[in-house]
């Protein structure tokens, strides 16, 4: 009996015992801490699912570095390269697959900026504060933004009134005696209405002469812009946009002594003066139609006013536009929402005056049908089609075509190809800028064929085809990504800039052959927790038939290599350093009668950042640590009004080292 009792009560003990131990196992199932999934965003990326090849650069990339106006916020994006025009107006202009920024449409939004006169000096009219994000997208891009665009497209988004910050102030200062203020305001009126105010100060008060050779390393003077902007949600999804811009900028330079407006004779000193305003307007009316969302139409206007009048030394140079621009879109479906139809017009009107040794007047006026197929196939292949087909005033009827292919081989790889046409007029002189600062004699060279067209000269006509390769990585559990991609630019016509004679600059249409390639490689990497590496390598060959035969291009570096380091702690402390170099380039005759390449060069940079609680930020960094400067980046400084002054032979940074400081507070 007494056996058989303590047979039962181990029975129930190993019971109990089972039991238990099910019941902790439940329960510890059921109070085991969340997994944490950990996704980062990065600040620049590749849109996977875009047909076209689309660079998304978010405004996070554009806080890496001392982002002051759009020609100066690509320090960390290997795609764009950024170089002086000249050795006195401080003016930077950007290329892109190795071709001048003139090459690339640049969009306010998907409105057409920088265009016409304002090529190269739009570029700094847009504070980089004022900037949320931008896409940049390789070739030629959509027919729906014109016909215009052959190495690309660069869309600037501004921040928009009803984001989340009710104020942003911007203070910055560099060791070079550069002071900039920026401020947004932003007022939510109503659930639907909403506009901001954006302020942009800048002033450079300090004469600064650092490679000594008499002459102000960047022009003295103050640049305003003010925009104002209401967007408006009104009823039965309709959307209405209006705005305008309001820029001035007076700088003057040139020699140490100068006296601004001081009379220019050769006995006196060389000096440079550029006063500039313009105004900018627009309007956006949209209409999406909720019942079927595929299908919408929408309205863009714009109208601009642009004033200039530059001096460089005895050289005048004056000009005036006047554009307007509207384009209608409409938007449906073909049979199914993966089959999505575009169709629209477009108006673009530009008239300019220009005042260079004699008068120049241009009146285009261009109108023009599009239309424009997406077509998502299945998962993996898709592809947009287009056709524009324009009339000018001066060439008459002319079509682009354009097509981008997309094919995903599966979930990490992605290929695109694209091909397509363009066609623009070229601005001689307000793109050539730059050769006003030397004194060279300008020949302009046209016939009587093309004697009834802008500056006698046509226009310029290429294509452009693309290929690229994507692939998301991963390795020892970290993200990356590698990309391959090649273009290559071919000119049926080009108005060739022909500097390769001493003291000369010849203006005339192809004959033969020109070109442009372009290869880059890039690899993203999380190196560790919080530490990612950006690098990047890239190839040009850039050849243009001169006078003199098939030549390189001017100032085309044929490789370039880049590397960006960026580590952020838990405590928001972000630390960001670039390095990019740049192999030789060609450099036309000068004085003696020597064409010679440059000297390849390295450039540094670096920036830490501390952020709290997401509204005030402090930073500070180092522009061009290393120091390097272009030597004898003037020729002849002694004797600036004498034959064989030239300032425009700029091959290398003209800026030393600069160390600078700033700011940034938000209310939200």
């Amino acid at each position: 009996m007494r056996s058989k009792s303590v047979l039962i009560f181990i029975g129930l003990y190993l019971w109990a015992s089972c039991s238990w131990a099910q019941q902790d196992t439940i329960l510890r199932a059921k109070t085991l801490k969340g997994v944490r999934v950990r996704h980062k965003e990065t600040t620049t990326k590749i849109e996977s699912k875009s047909i076209q090849q689309v660079e998304q650069i978010s405004g996070k990339e554009l806080l890496k570095a001392a982002c002051c106006n759009l020609s100066e916020s690509f320090e960390t994006t290997p795609s764009i390269d950024v170089s002086f025009t000249d050795a006195v107006s401080g003016y930077k202009q950007i290329q892109l697959l190795g071709l001048a920024s003139t090459n690339t449409l640049i969009t306010r939004e998907n409105i057409p900026d920088n265009r016409g006169i304002a090529a190269i000096t739009g570029l700094s009219l847009t504070p980089g504060t004022w900037i949320s994000s931008m896409q940049l997208s390789k070739g030629t891009g959509s027919v729906v933004n014109g016909f215009e665009s052959l190495a690309g497209q660069l869309n600037v988004e501004w921040k928009k009134p009803f984001d989340n910050n009710r104020f942003y102030f911007n203070a910055y200062q560099n060791s070079q005696g550069r002071s900039e203020l920026n401020a947004i305001w932003a007022k939510k009126v109503t659930n639907k209405i909403s506009t901001n105010l954006l302020a942009h100060y800048k002033n450079q008060w300090a004469r600064m002469e650092q490679n000594k050779d008499g002459f102000t390393d960047q022009p003295l003077g103050s640049q305003i812009v003010l925009s104002n902007r209401w967007i408006i949600f009104l009823k039965r999804d309709w959307e209405f946009q209006v705005g305008a811009k309001f820029s001035k900028l007076a700088n003057w330079g040139g020699q140490m002594d100068y006296i601004k407006n001081e009379p220019q004779e050769p006995r006196l000193h060389w000096g440079y003066l550029s006063n500039l305003q313009r105004q900018d307007y627009w309007m956006k009316i949209g209409k999406v139609f909720a019942a079927t969302p595929w299908k919408s139409f929408g309205i863009q206007m714009s109208y601009v006013l642009h004033d200039e009048n530059n001096s460089y030394g005895l050289t005048n140079y004056s000009a005036n536009q006047k554009s307007n621009y509207v384009n209608f879109i409409y938007q449906t479906k073909i049979k199914t929402t993966d089959q999505i139809l575009k169709l629209g017009a477009s108006w673009l009107q530009d008239k300019i005056t220009e005042d260079f040794y004699q008068t120049f007047t241009r009146n285009e006026k261009v109108w023009g049908v599009f239309s424009e197929a997406t077509l998502i196939v299945n998962k993996q292949l898709s592809l947009v089609a287009g056709i524009r087909l324009d009339h000018h005033n001066n060439y008459g009827f002319f079509a682009t075509p354009r097509l981008h292919i997309r094919y995903a081989r599966n979930e990490k790889t992605t290929m695109r190809f694209s091909a397509g046409k363009a066609l623009r007029t070229a601005a001689v002189f307000a793109e050539q800028k730059a050769w006003m600062a030397s004194n060279r004699s300008w020949v302009l060279h046209n016939d009587a064929q093309t004697a009834a067209n802008p500056y006698g000269l046509s226009p310029e006509i290429a294509w452009n085809i693309g290929y690229n390769w994507n692939r998301k990585i991963e390795w020892d559990y970290r993200p990356g990504a590698l990309s391959f991609e090649v273009y290559s630019s071919v000119f049926t016509n080009q108005v060739v800039v022909d500097v390769e004679q001493f003291n000369e600059v010849h203006l005339y249409n192809l004959s033969g052959a020109s070109y442009a390639n372009a290869l880059q490689v890039q690899v993203d990497y999380e190196l560790a927790h919080h530490l990612d590496l950006r690098m990047a390598y890239k190839f040009y060959d850039v050849k243009i038939s001169y006078q003199e035969g098939l030549l390189q291009k001017p100032f085309i570096p044929s490789h370039r290599v880049f590397a960006n380091l960026a580590y952020q702690t838990k405590r928001k402390l972000k630390l960001d350093a670039t390095w990019n170099w740049v192999s030789a380039k060609r450099v036309p005759m000068n004085i003696l009668g020597e064409t010679y390449d440059s000297n390849p060069f390295s450039q540094v940079s670096f920036q830490i950042s501390k952020e709290y609680k997401k509204q005030y930020e402090w930073y500070v960094g180092v522009e061009n640590a290393l120091n390097y400067m272009q030597p004898n980046a003037i020729i002849m400084p002694q004797s600036p009004f004498a034959t064989g002054f030239d300032a425009a032979l700029i091959w290398g940074p003209l800026m030393g080292r600069s160390v600078y400081a700033g700011v940034r507070l938000q209310i939200k």
